[in-house]
């Protein structure tokens, strides 16, 4: 049995998440992105990550020699040419992701899928310019995705039975845990998420309470791991504005509509977690769990 191929397309944030997850998974990985610095950085931060999960006691170091051994880095769309699966992770920008995906398109393979992970945008508008719209899938993985399981998978108007199928089975050979949405706007998680954030930022716009007390509130209160200025620093304040533009566009929810406080923010570059700053303060901008 053949050894699946991964590729993924951007190594941001969520990119290098999806990336540890296919290589821990044991599929041969490959983060592709144009600039070999973040390639560079990204390869760094999974090292990280992996090495507390080694002093956590979840890996040992042989396990990790032979998670990082299935890594391979590539600023080149010719070296994904042979990837089973490729899962685009780059920014929420039709014409971006329509950048990637045509260039990508002229080099792979008639077997190789295509996916998405984006979080609000149409899957079969994004499938319509990537050159294989029957072989096209949404797989919007939840960040952290290198901590968090669920992953939501939505076809688009022109995917295929076979493709859904094939990448549904892809994500439990990876160990995560699919869940199908159709192709709406935010599909299940955004569509709740986006608003919440925002109230959230307005708590903080009104004076109500500082971030800090806000997600103690939420923590505290309702259970939630992260709390909403802690997820809007790791998702990156940037991102969320491309969320609201997106979410707001297509539903006119006044929630969804993007606080001031938060365009100011990105303008002053306080984006979250990659700028050590946002609505909290970090040490450093490595990934998530590192």
């Amino acid at each position: 049995m053949n050894t699946l191929s991964i590729a993924v397309a951007g190594c941001g944030t969520m990119g290098t998440g999806i990336a540890i997850v296919a290589a821990r998974g044991g599929a041969r990985t490959t983060l592709f992105d144009k600039d070999p610095s973040r390639l560079d950085a990204a390869r760094q931060n999974m090292a990280a990550f992996f090495a507390k999960s080694v002093a956590r006691g979840k890996l040992s170091e042989a396990q990790v020699a032979e998670i990082m051994a299935r890594v391979q880095l590539a600023s080149d769309p010719a070296e994904v040419a042979g990837a089973d699966l490729v899962i685009e992770a780059v920014f929420e920008d039709l014409a971006v992701k329509a950048e990637v995906f045509q260039a990508l398109h002229a080099h792979c393979g008639e077997h190789t899928l295509f996916a998405s992970n984006t979080s609000t945008l149409s899957i079969t508008e994004i499938a319509a310019v990537s050159g294989r719209p029957e072989r096209f899938v949404g797989m919007h993985f939840c960040l952290p995705a290198q901590l968090m399981k669920l992953v939501e998978m939505s076809p688009g108007l022109l995917t295929a039975a076979a493709t859904f199928e094939r990448a549904w089975e892809i994500c439990l050979q990876l160990g995560q845990q699919p869940v199908k949405t159709q192709d709406q706007p935010g599909f299940i998680l955004n569509c709740f998420l986006v608003p919440f954030n925002n109230d959230a930022i307005r708590l903080v716009e009104q004076g109500v309470a500082a971030p800090a007390e806000i997600d103690k509130a939420i923590k505290g209160a309702l259970g939630y791991a992260m709390g909403p200025m802690e997820l809007l620093d790791l998702v990156g304040l940037d991102t969320q504005v491309l969320l609201c533009e997106a979410l707001h566009g297509i539903t006119q929810e006044p929630r969804a509509a993007c606080p001031p406080l938060l365009r100011r923010m990105v303008a002053a570059k306080r984006l979250g977690r990659k700028t050590q700053g946002g609505f909290l303060n970090y040490a450093s901008n490595t990934i998530y769990g590192s």
